[in-house]
């Protein structure tokens, strides 16, 4: 336990501990209630409303005159300390609460644990709590609170153990704060099972009912990736409020579920009536829109934040930014942006992120510079999105550059995050041996992102002696990963090494690990549609079968070589041509062609990287049927058009 350092009676002259002569107050201080000065039994009031006007310091120097202060006016000289960040008033007005006894209050208690939570000193957090003899329930929730905001939750959890050992019963605050402690350290899996167990004694003791515990319930199974668990909690809850509709679908838009995301907001829309979205909510589902590229529908929302008013708000806006770009709008997005009268480092980010992900590095590095030029701080977020504007573009010598003016320049200790997008830079520019140098030569833990930036880059170039070391420590850090081992399948076809193939198909059945489908999405007339590889289920799948199968075969007249490489069975061409047929890709561009008006745009998200083969048939395609194709997938966008991609066949 921490010890709580009494103060020794003897002490140097201190605002608690002045010359015998009484200071002198300033005249300004006495007009507040000319009927009060230093020689008055009691100075609350004139303390108090010292403290509502911001002269901690002289209310403070009132406080050494006054026998009796009373709960009210240590509460707002608490208050006040926190206020104006000031840690050295803050330990000696601590130290007078002790000597008058006030140090047992659990009430005051409670107000300085806060006080130095917000001061950032959780030692001396620490020590209030443990010289406190009585704990109240508000004491521990106080100290809770202060230990989830700092991200210890592993501390939190320890102690709301010890709290359950001697009996104190939870109110609906604890299990808010320690359901948010499982996710405060970096969503550790370890501490899943602690809010699993924390679920089962909120239900045990009948707090089912309490909207914001069980709306942190559906928060933190969301923040694991528990999105099954956490529709459940929502479904199960007899009242919701705007709070647990955006919590869902927050849910939803943040693990790859924006379909899910727009059509829970649909529901919100038409079962609430006292409750209206709000901001969060609005940002959540311009998150889905932006997406699935649903352009549409994002301009719908644009229309309804507009009429709420809520154009004002930074993130809103930001949102507004990514969703218009991601939809293949860029120059709405900067429209937006250059509209903006103020602009923090989210909106900057948005911007250099949507011109990254367009392939426009230079204008990205551009941008990046004119917001420093402009006196904003960049943050560990705007490296990440340069670094990788960098690295859609080639940019290599820049982005390395960059990178070095983290710390050097910009004082930012690069993290797993940085390092994975140096790795990708290089690995795309085939030059892997100097992104193997730099995961040897890191200071901290590669980590699977790192690895796992690798291995895709040893899938672009066949390298298939360093995607055998990337893997090996992939398969130790993500076992269950299906992602890994077909990425390393992919490798050896390529390579044509099909025993090894087979083997490691073999590991995916004994594991029971299943790939993720490839899966495109497509808008048409304010409508979402969602194709998966050979697609059996829409009601056009003949038609959409039929047409592509005619096009595939006008366009090997004009010099389109299906690629059948990327098929990792050892198959005869024609079954292979076949399979590649049934990309979900292909079949959302097929349908788009059959329901899109002349002249109309096709926008295409998908969930994996773009084959090579879709991207070569596609180019073909925006050709042959002269229309512009947009299709973003999980690295970039590829702007189809006469025959001709916006990547350069570089992505």
């Amino acid at each position: 336990m921490w010890a709580f350092h009494t103060p020794q009676p003897t002490q140097p002259p201190s605002l608690f501990n002045p010359p015998r002569a009484p200071p002198k107050l300033p005249s300004s201080s006495l007009a507040v209630n000319p009927s009060i000065s230093t020689s008055t039994p009691n100075n609350n009031q004139l303390i108090q409303s010292l403290c509502k006007r911001g002269n901690l310091k002289q209310a403070l120097k009132l406080l050494s005159h006054e026998p009796n202060p009373s709960q009210r006016t240590y509460e707002l000289l608490i208050l006040s300390c926190a206020h104006q960040n000031s840690l050295s008033l803050a330990q000696s007005l601590h130290s007078h609460i002790s000597e008058n006894g006030f140090d047992q209050d659990p009430f005051l208690v409670t107000k300085l644990i806060t006080m130095y939570s917000e001061l950032d000193s959780l030692d001396d957090a620490r020590k209030v709590f443990d010289k406190t003899r009585k704990r109240t329930i508000f004491v521990w929730n106080a100290l809770f609170r202060a230990l989830t905001l700092a991200g210890l939750g592993e501390e939190v959890l320890g102690l709301y153990g010890k709290m359950n050992r001697i009996g104190l019963p939870s109110d609906r605050f604890t299990y808010t704060y320690v359901l948010k402690a499982c996710v405060a350290s970096e969503c550790m899996v370890s501490l899943l099972k602690k809010g699993k167990e924390i679920h089962a004694h909120i239900l045990r003791h009948g707090f089912e009912a309490h909207v914001h515990v069980m709306t942190t319930l559906v928060d933190m199974y969301a923040r694991f990736g528990f999105v099954a668990q956490a529709g459940i909690v929502f479904k199960n809850m007899p009242v919701r409020n705007v709070v647990s509709w955006s919590a869902m679908i927050a849910c939803y838009a943040k693990n790859e579920k924006p379909f899910e995301a727009l059509e829970l907001f649909r529901e919100m829309m038409i079962e609430t009536h006292d409750s209206v979205p709000n901001s969060v909510t609005m940002v959540s589902v311009l998150q889905a829109c932006a997406a699935l590229s649903a352009l549409e529908q994002g301009k719908l929302i644009h229309a309804y934040v507009l009429r709420r008013g809520l154009d004002s708000v930074l993130p809103v806006i930001s949102a507004l930014i990514t969703m218009y770009s991601r939809c293949g709008e860029l120059e709405l997005g900067q429209r937006i942006f250059d509209r903006m009268e103020k602009r923090d480092v989210v909106s900057w980010n948005s911007l250099i992120s949507s011109y990254g992900i367009h392939g426009y590095g230079k204008k990205a590095m551009q941008i990046f510079q004119e917001m420093i030029h402009q006196g904003v701080s960049p943050s560990p977020i705007t490296f990440v999105s340069v670094l990788g504007a960098c690295s859609h573009a080639g940019l290599v010598e820049e982005g390395k550059r960059l990178f070095d003016s983290m710390r050097k320049v910009h004082g930012i200790i690069p993290s797993v995050e940085h390092y994975a997008c140096m790795v990708d830079l290089l690995g795309r520019a085939n030059r892997l041996e100097e992104a193997a140098r730099i995961i040897y030569e890191m200071r901290i833990e590669p980590g699977a992102k790192v690895w796992g930036s690798l291995l895709g880059s040893c899938r672009i170039h066949c390298n298939v002696e360093l995607a055998e070391r990337a893997s090996h420590r992939l398969f130790q850090l993500e076992p269950l990963s299906a992602g890994n081992y077909v990425l390393l399948a992919d490798i050896y076809a390529e390579a044509e090494m099909w025993d090894d193939v087979k083997r490691v198909r073999k590991l995916l059945e004994t594991r029971s690990l299943q790939k993720v489908a490839g899966r495109s999405w497509i808008e048409v007339k304010r409508k979402m549609y969602s194709f998966v590889s050979v697609d059996e289920f829409n009601p056009q799948i003949e038609e959409i079968q039929s047409l592509l199968i005619k096009l595939s075969a006008e366009m090997k007249e004009k010099g389109y070589r299906p690629q059948t490489k990327v098929v990792l069975y050892d198959l005869d061409e024609g079954e292979k041509e076949r399979i590649l047929l049934g990309h979900s890709e292909k079949l959302a561009v097929a349908f788009g062609l059959i329901n899109t008006n002349k002249g109309e745009t096709i926008r295409i998200t998908k969930n994996l990287r773009l084959c090579e083969d879709c991207h070569s048939f596609t180019k073909f395609i925006s050709k042959f049927t002269n229309k512009e194709i947009l299709v973003r997938d999980v690295n970039r966008f590829h702007h189809f058009q006469n025959g001709v991609c916006s990547c350069e066949d570089y992505w």
